[in-house]
């Protein structure tokens, strides 16, 4: 009956009111009948064996409950122990048929009622947790990518602070929770446009001598950034790369594999990526900030794009996208992570070092992309950025059952 939603308040009020009065008479006859004949043994049997308090709601009838297993039936014991049945059986009867709102029931209701769902939601083979704010957040997200604006090409702007402007970094940003979504829920409608903004980046930003990708392209030639005649960057960054790396691997695990087409070319801008960028992979197993001039002055092995293609190549292994000789390139870009930036402090702590904080293009602090510039970024330790994509590397390391000390 707690919290029940089907009494008002004020009849709740009522009867907690009433309750008080039956316990304030209850207290004074206590308080009566033990100032005029004491209190004792005797005064206290006496009282139990008092007739009509058996016939007292809850209290006398738990005594009459009582009195008739241990002493036998008698008018009074059975009266009262039928009327505590009476009301027992109401009270279960009510509870279990009444909506209840109450606090404590509230919780312990909620958590029985998603637990039986996520049950019975594995027993269908479906996924995900079936509560409805989520979905709600996910409608959110998609009603932004609706709304996002687009370069003349079709792509959309890495931000609004960044128009006309496409990043790698802004591929993994977006398109594999757009993938998922037209995937799941809009029946595959918008494919053509997640593909598209793929394929535009492999017709404009792709360096053919190298295969490798610049880090950003202006489609409208304006910024001072960006060459004048092809709109690109200057360099290569190691984070971006493994972003669009990323974002390759993940938005082809969230298609449906029988656009046979596009899924087939995504594949293959996928691992033309990952032969183009072991080319570069130093010898230590990771990679260098500007990936291909690992000899420069300044230039440094840097963690957390060497995680993301670690956990790329990994990845690309398990799905079946990449041989399984390429399990070793991820395995020794972990393992190269581990010896160069993991450590341990005195009190067990783990570390990571060598993480680049941030770098961009353009924006209040006119970032050029020139190598000096990428080089000027503070090299931080600890970093989400970094740590973030060490753990996915690892979590592919453990799938695949790798073993390492």
């Amino acid at each position: 009956l707690y919290g029940n939603e089907n009494v008002s308040a004020e009849k709740w009020g009522t009867a907690g009111k009433i309750l008080l009065g039956v316990l304030a008479v209850l207290v004074l006859f206590l308080a009566w009948y033990f100032w005029r004949f004491g209190l004792s043994l005797e005064s206290i049997r006496n009282l139990v064996d008092y007739p009509a308090l058996r016939l007292v709601p809850l209290i006398g009838w738990n005594i009459a409950v009582f009195r008739l297993f241990l002493l036998g039936p008698d008018l009074f014991n059975v009266a009262g122990s039928l009327l505590c049945l009476v009301s027992s059986v109401a009270m279960v009867v009510a509870a279990v048929k009444m909506p209840c709102y109450g606090g404590y029931y509230e919780e312990a209701a909620k958590f029985a009622d998603d637990y039986q769902n996520l049950l019975n939601r594995k027993k269908k083979g479906e996924t995900g947790t079936g509560k409805e704010k989520y979905r709600k957040a996910i409608d959110l997200v998609y009603s932004q990518i609706q709304k996002m604006p687009r370069t003349k090409e079709g792509n959309f702007w890495h931000k609004n602070i960044y128009p006309n402007q496409v990043w790698l970094d802004g591929l993994y940003m977006c398109q594999p929770f757009y993938m998922e979504y037209e995937t799941r829920f809009n029946d595959k409608k918008n494919y053509d446009d997640i593909f598209s903004q793929f394929f535009n980046v492999e017709k404009y930003m792709r360096d053919p001598k190298t295969g490798l990708y610049y880090h950003a392209w202006d489609s409208s030639r304006e910024m001072f950034w960006c060459d004048k005649v092809t709109g690109l960057s200057q360099n290569f960054w190691l984070r971006a790369l493994g972003w669009f790396s990323m974002a390759l691997l993940d938005t082809l695990d969230k298609m449906d594999a029988s656009e046979r087409e596009p899924y087939e070319h995504m594949k293959r801008i996928f691992v033309d990526l990952m032969d183009s960028i072991l080319r570069y992979q130093d010898e230590s197993g990771m990679w260098y900030q500007v990936v291909n001039v690992g000899g420069m002055d300044g230039n440094y092995l840097e963690t957390s794009g060497s995680s993301i293609m670690a956990y790329a190549l990994l990845k690309g292994v398990r799905l079946g996208f990449l041989p399984e000789n390429y399990r070793a390139y991820g395995e020794k870009a972990f393992r190269g992570i581990c010896q160069k930036y993991l450590s341990e402090n005195e009190n067990g702590e783990l570390h990571l070092d060598g993480i680049c904080l941030v770098a961009g293009l353009g924006g209040a602090g006119r970032r050029s992309g020139t190598f000096d510039y990428y080089m000027s970024e503070p090299v931080v330790k600890d970093d989400a950025k970094g740590v973030g994509p060490f753990l996915l590397a690892y979590t592919e390391m453990r799938r695949l059952g790798s073993v390492f000390e």
